[in-house]
């Protein structure tokens, strides 16, 4: 996926995945993954999608800074 946040495009086939996390079985209309990416430059951004009833019932890139990553992962 591409997407392009405050003039920066995020694309998760030229990022390096840092993290993946998973939540749910596969098909539960609840689950959803997050998987967190670096690109080149050293820019952070999450990677999210899942089913219709979860947190992310669309697939949607988030950018996040350095900080914000490293909590993220910490959890």
């Amino acid at each position: 996926m591409k997407k392009i946040v405050c003039k920066v495009e995020y694309d998760t086939e030229t990022a390096s995945i840092v993290e993946k996390r998973t939540f749910g079985e596969f098909g539960d209309p609840c689950g959803y993954e997050e998987t967190l990416y670096v690109t080149e430059g050293g820019k952070f951004f999450l990677y999210v999608n899942g089913g219709a009833e979860s947190a992310y019932p669309e697939e949607n890139i988030k950018r996040m800074s350095a900080a914000k990553a490293e909590e993220w992962k910490a959890q």
